[in-house]
Protein backbone atom coordinates (compact mmCIF):
# COMPACT_ATOMS: atom_id res chain seq x y z
CA UNK A 1 0.00 0.00 0.00
CA UNK A 2 1.29 3.45 -0.93
CA UNK A 3 0.47 6.93 0.34
CA UNK A 4 -0.27 9.09 -2.69
CA UNK A 5 -0.44 12.88 -2.89
CA UNK A 6 -2.87 14.31 -5.44
CA UNK A 7 -3.17 17.99 -6.28
CA UNK A 8 -6.56 18.98 -7.64
CA UNK A 9 -8.66 21.90 -8.83
CA UNK A 10 -7.67 25.49 -9.64
CA UNK A 11 -5.96 28.09 -7.51
CA UNK A 12 -6.86 31.75 -7.13
CA UNK A 13 -4.52 34.74 -7.17
CA UNK A 14 -6.33 37.79 -5.85
CA UNK A 15 -6.16 41.23 -7.46
CA UNK A 16 -8.11 42.85 -4.62
CA UNK A 17 -10.35 41.52 -1.83
CA UNK A 18 -13.04 40.63 -4.40
CA UNK A 19 -11.46 39.78 -7.75
CA UNK A 20 -8.99 37.06 -8.64
CA UNK A 21 -7.25 35.28 -11.52
CA UNK A 22 -8.20 31.62 -11.89
CA UNK A 23 -9.22 29.02 -14.46
CA UNK A 24 -11.96 26.49 -15.22
CA UNK A 25 -10.51 23.44 -13.49
CA UNK A 26 -13.36 21.60 -11.74
CA UNK A 27 -11.39 19.10 -9.65
CA UNK A 28 -13.35 16.19 -11.14
CA UNK A 29 -10.31 14.35 -12.47
CA UNK A 30 -8.42 14.80 -9.20
CA UNK A 31 -11.44 13.43 -7.36
CA UNK A 32 -11.76 10.49 -9.74
CA UNK A 33 -8.07 9.62 -9.45
CA UNK A 34 -8.29 9.84 -5.69
CA UNK A 35 -11.16 7.35 -5.72
CA UNK A 36 -9.29 5.06 -8.14
CA UNK A 37 -6.25 5.05 -5.85
CA UNK A 38 -8.39 4.36 -2.77
CA UNK A 39 -10.21 1.53 -4.55
CA UNK A 40 -6.79 0.05 -5.37
CA UNK A 41 -5.99 -0.02 -1.65
CA UNK A 42 -3.84 3.08 -1.23
CA UNK A 43 -3.94 6.01 1.20
CA UNK A 44 -4.66 9.32 -0.49
CA UNK A 45 -4.08 12.93 0.53
CA UNK A 46 -5.64 15.55 -1.75
CA UNK A 47 -4.45 19.15 -1.74
CA UNK A 48 -7.22 21.04 -3.48
CA UNK A 49 -7.98 24.55 -4.59
CA UNK A 50 -11.56 25.89 -4.41
CA UNK A 51 -14.00 23.44 -6.03
CA UNK A 52 -17.70 22.59 -5.87
CA UNK A 53 -17.33 18.83 -5.57
CA UNK A 54 -17.04 16.33 -2.73
CA UNK A 55 -13.84 14.29 -2.52
CA UNK A 56 -13.79 10.65 -1.34
CA UNK A 57 -14.63 10.41 2.35
CA UNK A 58 -11.58 8.30 3.18
CA UNK A 59 -9.14 10.74 1.56
CA UNK A 60 -7.34 13.32 3.65
CA UNK A 61 -8.26 16.66 2.05
CA UNK A 62 -6.25 19.84 2.57
CA UNK A 63 -8.05 22.90 1.16
CA UNK A 64 -5.97 25.81 -0.17
CA UNK A 65 -6.61 28.92 -2.22
CA UNK A 66 -3.43 30.24 -3.83
CA UNK A 67 -0.61 28.52 -5.70
CA UNK A 68 1.78 29.42 -2.89
CA UNK A 69 -0.54 27.79 -0.34
CA UNK A 70 -0.81 24.68 -2.49
CA UNK A 71 2.96 24.33 -2.68
CA UNK A 72 3.35 24.84 1.07
CA UNK A 73 0.69 22.21 1.82
CA UNK A 74 2.28 19.72 -0.58
CA UNK A 75 5.73 20.21 0.92
CA UNK A 76 4.23 19.63 4.35
CA UNK A 77 3.12 16.08 3.47
CA UNK A 78 5.60 15.15 0.74
CA UNK A 79 8.09 13.31 2.96
CA UNK A 80 5.34 10.94 4.09
CA UNK A 81 4.20 10.13 0.54
CA UNK A 82 5.44 7.54 -1.94
CA UNK A 83 4.44 9.50 -5.01
CA UNK A 84 2.28 12.29 -6.36
CA UNK A 85 -0.14 12.91 -9.19
CA UNK A 86 -0.27 16.58 -10.15
CA UNK A 87 -3.78 17.04 -11.52
CA UNK A 88 -4.33 20.60 -10.30
CA UNK A 89 -4.30 23.60 -12.62
CA UNK A 90 -2.58 26.18 -10.41
CA UNK A 91 -2.32 29.76 -11.64
CA UNK A 92 1.04 30.35 -13.29
CA UNK A 93 0.99 34.08 -12.54
CA UNK A 94 0.02 36.38 -9.71
CA UNK A 95 -0.22 40.17 -9.48
CA UNK A 96 2.83 41.94 -8.09
CA UNK A 97 0.59 44.11 -5.93
CA UNK A 98 -2.75 43.18 -4.38
CA UNK A 99 -5.04 46.16 -3.77
CA UNK A 100 -6.16 46.47 -0.14
CA UNK A 101 -9.59 47.73 -1.20
CA UNK A 102 -11.87 46.87 -4.08
CA UNK A 103 -10.60 48.34 -7.35
CA UNK A 104 -13.23 50.78 -8.60
CA UNK A 105 -14.00 51.89 -12.14
CA UNK A 106 -12.45 55.18 -13.24
CA UNK A 107 -13.24 55.17 -16.95
CA UNK A 108 -9.58 54.57 -17.75
CA UNK A 109 -7.79 51.36 -18.71
CA UNK A 110 -6.15 49.33 -15.96
CA UNK A 111 -2.73 47.71 -16.20
CA UNK A 112 -1.78 44.86 -13.90
CA UNK A 113 1.77 43.57 -13.64
CA UNK A 114 2.02 39.81 -13.17
CA UNK A 115 4.90 37.63 -12.06
CA UNK A 116 5.26 33.84 -12.12
CA UNK A 117 4.10 31.73 -9.21
CA UNK A 118 6.23 28.82 -7.97
CA UNK A 119 5.99 25.55 -9.89
CA UNK A 120 4.47 22.96 -7.56
CA UNK A 121 5.51 19.79 -9.38
CA UNK A 122 9.04 21.05 -10.03
CA UNK A 123 9.31 22.17 -6.41
CA UNK A 124 8.46 18.69 -5.16
CA UNK A 125 10.83 17.10 -7.69
CA UNK A 126 13.70 19.17 -6.29
CA UNK A 127 13.32 17.66 -2.83
CA UNK A 128 12.14 14.15 -3.68
CA UNK A 129 14.07 11.09 -2.54
CA UNK A 130 12.69 7.83 -3.91
CA UNK A 131 9.21 9.18 -4.73
CA UNK A 132 7.67 9.03 -8.18
CA UNK A 133 5.92 11.94 -9.90
CA UNK A 134 3.14 12.02 -12.48
CA UNK A 135 1.95 15.35 -13.88
CA UNK A 136 -0.94 16.39 -16.06
CA UNK A 137 -0.24 18.67 -19.01
CA UNK A 138 -3.12 20.64 -20.46
CA UNK A 139 -1.75 21.86 -23.76
CA UNK A 140 -2.70 23.47 -27.07
CA UNK A 141 -0.72 23.64 -30.30
CA UNK A 142 2.00 20.99 -30.52
CA UNK A 143 0.69 19.08 -27.53
CA UNK A 144 3.18 16.20 -27.53
CA UNK A 145 6.20 18.47 -27.80
CA UNK A 146 4.96 20.74 -25.02
CA UNK A 147 4.09 17.79 -22.81
CA UNK A 148 7.54 16.23 -23.22
CA UNK A 149 9.20 19.57 -22.49
CA UNK A 150 7.16 19.80 -19.31
CA UNK A 151 8.04 16.21 -18.35
CA UNK A 152 11.75 16.94 -18.67
CA UNK A 153 11.62 20.34 -16.98
CA UNK A 154 9.62 19.06 -14.03
CA UNK A 155 11.54 15.77 -13.74
CA UNK A 156 8.41 13.64 -14.00
CA UNK A 157 8.25 9.88 -14.47
CA UNK A 158 5.05 10.00 -16.53
CA UNK A 159 2.93 12.79 -17.97
CA UNK A 160 -0.78 12.73 -18.78
CA UNK A 161 -1.65 14.90 -21.75
CA UNK A 162 -5.06 16.49 -22.29
CA UNK A 163 -6.56 19.65 -23.78
CA UNK A 164 -8.65 22.64 -22.65
CA UNK A 165 -11.84 20.84 -23.66
CA UNK A 166 -11.40 18.73 -20.50
CA UNK A 167 -12.19 21.65 -18.20
CA UNK A 168 -15.64 21.48 -16.61
CA UNK A 169 -16.46 18.49 -18.83
CA UNK A 170 -17.73 15.15 -17.59
CA UNK A 171 -15.80 13.33 -20.31
CA UNK A 172 -12.19 13.61 -21.39
CA UNK A 173 -9.48 12.12 -23.55
CA UNK A 174 -5.92 11.70 -22.31
CA UNK A 175 -2.65 10.17 -23.43
CA UNK A 176 -0.13 8.82 -20.94
CA UNK A 177 3.50 9.33 -22.03
CA UNK A 178 6.70 8.01 -20.50
CA UNK A 179 10.14 9.63 -20.41
CA UNK A 180 10.97 8.20 -23.85
CA UNK A 181 7.95 9.90 -25.38
CA UNK A 182 6.14 6.59 -25.84
CA UNK A 183 2.35 6.75 -25.60
CA UNK A 184 1.55 4.07 -23.04
CA UNK A 185 -2.21 4.62 -23.23
CA UNK A 186 -4.75 6.63 -25.20
CA UNK A 187 -7.92 6.77 -23.10
CA UNK A 188 -11.30 8.39 -23.70
CA UNK A 189 -14.52 8.35 -21.72
CA UNK A 190 -16.17 9.59 -18.54
CA UNK A 191 -13.63 10.97 -16.09
CA UNK A 192 -14.11 8.21 -13.47
CA UNK A 193 -13.54 5.56 -16.15
CA UNK A 194 -10.52 7.39 -17.53
CA UNK A 195 -9.11 7.84 -14.03
CA UNK A 196 -9.23 4.10 -13.34
CA UNK A 197 -7.34 3.34 -16.55
CA UNK A 198 -4.79 6.10 -15.94
CA UNK A 199 -4.19 4.81 -12.43
CA UNK A 200 -3.76 1.29 -13.81
CA UNK A 201 -0.91 2.59 -15.98
CA UNK A 202 0.63 4.41 -13.01
CA UNK A 203 0.39 1.24 -10.93
CA UNK A 204 2.00 -0.92 -13.60
CA UNK A 205 4.82 1.55 -14.27
CA UNK A 206 5.63 3.09 -10.91
CA UNK A 207 4.06 1.42 -7.86
CA UNK A 208 5.97 -1.55 -6.54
Amino acid sequence: MSRILITSGPTRQYLDPVRYISNGSSGRMGCALGQAAIDAGHDVVIVSGPVNIEYPQTAEVIPVVSTEEMLEACLGVWNDCDGMIGVAAPCDYRPVDVAKGKITKTGDSLSIKLIETPDIVAGLAEVKTSQWIVAFALETGDRHLRAMQKLERKKCDLIVLNGPEAMFASKTRVEVLNRDGQVLADIEGDKPQVAVKVFDVISQQLIR
